[in-house]
């Protein structure tokens, strides 16, 4: 892989982690919800996660929806039913008073499965392996993955931080349920791309 690509890439890991979709609205509501620290593995879960699916994509799952291309649909409503669900939950989250007997922030298991089921991971790693491993050889496979672990972590972290510091916003109960229907609300539109 030359130098011009490896920059290309490492530019689209940046802008396809940075920019808004299903992980991170969910990171930045539970950094509102939760905290920081309480939502690291939740973050590990995301940027491990999605380097492990690169890394499938590239050995092979690729080749699965050439071959069946009803793989792909019956992928796509999978992950917008889930979706769904995960909107109900967030909206539905309890106020920060409650977090101690209710509520609990997504596990590194959930987060790492979770991008088996979400629209934009699968659009990341499909692109990232068709445009920079082409060859689809060992190597730039390794390479890719290894690209959007280093980059995806501190992306999605930012998210975290971003909903940590609104919460000095979201002291008021009704503040917080606003907020987190707002962010279910968001999760929802972010399905509209798949459609």
């Amino acid at each position: 892989m030359t130098y011009e690509v490896l920059s290309a890439l490492i530019l689209f890991a940046f802008v396809s982690s940075i920019t808004p979709g299903p992980n991170n609205l969910m990171l930045m509501a539970s950094g509102a919800n939760f905290g920081f620290l309480r939502t690291v593995p939740h973050m590990l879960g995301i940027g491990l996660g999605f380097t492990f699916m690169v890394l499938m994509v590239g050995a092979g799952l690729m080749q699965v929806f050439e071959a069946i291309p009803a793989s792909h649909t019956v992928l796509k409503v999978l992950s917008i039913a889930y979706l769904l669900y995960l909107a109900w939950k967030i909206g539905n989250s309890s106020p920060v008073a409650d977090q101690a007997t209710t509520g609990t922030p997504m596990t590194f298991l959930q987060a790492a499965a979770f991008q088996w089921v979400n629209p934009k991971a699968w659009t990341m790693a499909l692109t990232a392996i068709s445009v920079y491993a082409p060859d689809r050889t060992g190597w730039t496979i390794v390479l890719v993955a290894a690209t959007f672990g280093a980059v995806n972590l501190p992306c999605v972290s930012s998210w975290t931080v971003i909903g940590q510091q609104m919460a000095k916003l979201l002291k008021s109960p009704r503040r917080l349920i606003a907020f987190n229907w707002t962010m279910a609300a968001l999760l929802v539109l972010s399905i509209i791309p798949t459609l």
